[in-house]
C-alpha cells in the first residue's frame, strides 16, 4: 500500500465558547502531540489549518484554528475527522508500527509456509485483527503475541505462530 498523505488524529465534536474553539474527540495514542501542533488538515478535502493554540480537556482536545473565530463556523466543523501530514507523524517505539504500514504485507508462519497478504485490519474492541487473504482463503489473525512473533517493515514481512483453528 502507499504511503498515506495524511493520518487521523482527531474527530471534530462541536463548537467550544464564543471564540471559535472546537472540542474533538481524540483518535491519537499520542495526545500529548496536540501541544506541539502547528498545522492541521481538517476534513475530506484537507483543508489547511494553523493551529493558533491547542489544551487537553477531560479526556478531549480543545483547539483554536485560524480563520475560525465564531461558534456558527466552527459548527460547519462538526464531525470532521483532523489530521496531520504523515511527515509530522509521532516518531513510534521500536516495535511499533501504524496500522497502514501493515496493508500489503506478507504473512508467514514461523515454519515459513506462506499464508497471503494483509488486507485489512478490523478493530473488535479488545484487540485489533488482520485479515488475511490469498486466492483460495481467508483467515483472521488476532493482533496479540501469541501470534505475532515478528514484523519486519525493510521486508515488509509478518511472522506469526498459527493457533489452533485459525486456518
Amino acid at each position: 500500500m502507499d504511503k498515506p498523505r495524511y493520518l487521523i488524529i482527531a474527530r471534530v465534536l462541536k463548537p467550544w465558547g464564543v471564540r471559535g474553539e472546537i472540542k474533538c474527540e481524540i483518535l491519537t495514542e499520542f495526545p500529548d502531540r496536540f501541544a506541539s501542533l502547528q498545522t492541521v488538515y481538517v476534513g475530506d478535502d484537507a483543508k489547511s489549518f494553523s493551529v493558533e493554540h491547542s489544551h487537553l480537556h477531560s479526556g478531549s482536545v480543545l483547539l483554536k484554528l485560524k480563520g475560525i473565530d465564531t461558534p456558527e463556523v466552527a459548527a460547519k466543523l462538526r464531525d470532521e475527522l483532523v489530521h496531520v501530514a504523515v511527515e509530522d507523524a509521532v516518531e513510534l517505539p521500536q516495535g511499533k508500527v501504524y496500522l497502514y504500514q501493515l496493508i500489503g504485507m506478507k504473512v508467514r508462519t514461523v515454519e515459513g509456509q506462506p499464508l497471503g497478504q494483509i488486507t485489512e485490519v478490523l478493530d473488535t474492541g479488545a484487540n485489533d485483527v488482520y485479515v488475511v487473504k490469498d486466492d483460495a482463503r481467508e483467515i483472521l489473525l488476532p493482533a496479540i503475541p501469541d501470534v505475532i512473533q515478528e514484523i519486519n517493515l525493510e521486508t515488509g514481512e509478518m511472522v506469526i505462530k498459527l493457533m489452533e483453528g485459525l486456518t
